[in-house]
């Protein structure tokens, strides 16, 4: 039950997730994860209507999370919007009677040098990974302190600094490391409240719509694993105790590791493990 009930123990069934993004890819996978153990889940995508070159809505998504077992709520709205993510809260509660689970999923990517990359990319990716990330989990605070195991979890990489990651694509690091320093922080912060706040990253390269389109991207995902370890790896953190899982940059394999999975094999699209491509940052 969400709010002041608990759920079954290692099962997020009854418990009420809201998620940016999410109308594809790693995102979707998370949500019909959740959904297969009867989970609620709410996406909000500013994708109301089909992209011209990637499959997937907030529609379709919420179609197939409802398939899957879930029950769905889907939502048309923008990240860097404060009244589209207040709206977004708002309705998540009204609809499923709280909110258990905040994924931070929404991101934008530009792997240009500073050269070569524009203020208007700069400025969406600061606004998308870093303003979201944190305006999504502060508005859903008030909600995640009346839950029984509350957690928020966001899509980003371990605080690397190496010069390496912000010699090679400076705008996009800081980004994405904004939005890890919001893990790093909101877990000290809400400690004492028992709000778990952790991040999640993959080890390897995952095969997405969004890679697939690039120019080679059809090859370059042969090098990489499916969306769904990512996936079972977010289940299975999300399950544990928010009092004893808090603060930590997860990699997908660590967690499925510690769950006791050695073989990886039937996550990857055909390389063997030796070729797969290493994700960044890590």
């Amino acid at each position: 039950m969400t709010g002041n009930g608990a759920s079954e123990s290692g099962t997020l069934r009854g418990r009420s997730l809201l998620m940016s993004g999410g109308s594809r890819g790693i995102g979707l996978a998370i949500a019909l994860r959740a959904a297969a153990d009867g989970a609620n889940v709410a996406i909000m995508a500013k994708t109301g209507v089909p992209h011209p070159r990637l499959e997937g809505t907030v529609h379709t998504a919420a179609e197939q999370i409802r398939a899957a077992g879930g029950g769905a709520l889907a939502l048309v709205g923008d990240v860097r919007n404060d009244d589209d993510v207040a709206t977004a809260v708002a309705a998540t509660v009204a609809e499923f009677g709280g909110i258990d689970v905040v994924v931070n999923n929404a991101s934008a990517i530009d792997l240009s040098s500073t050269d070569d990359v524009t203020m208007k990319k700069y400025d969406l990716m600061a606004d998308i990974n870093v303003r979201g990330t944190f305006l999504l989990s502060k508005l859903a605070l008030p909600a995640l302190r009346q839950s029984a195991n509350p957690h928020i979890l966001t899509l980003s990489p371990p605080l690397n600094l190496d010069p390496k990651w912000a010699g090679k694509h400076l705008a996009y690091t800081m980004a994405k490391y904004g939005m890890s320093l919001t893990t790093l922080g909101l877990a000290e912060e809400l400690r004492g409240a028992g709000i778990a706040v952790n991040s999640l990253w993959p080890r390897t390269l995952i095969d997405t719509a969004a890679i697939r389109a690039m120019p080679g991207g059809g090859d370059l995902v042969q090098a990489a694993r499916s969306p769904q370890i990512v996936a079972d790896a977010a289940h299975a953190v999300l399950v544990r105790p928010a009092r004893e899982c808090t603060g930590n940059f997860f990699t997908d394999e660590e967690v499925l590791r510690q769950e006791g999975l050695a073989d990886f094999t039937g996550y990857s699209l055909g390389a063997p493990e030796d070729r797969l491509v290493p994700d960044i940052f890590l």
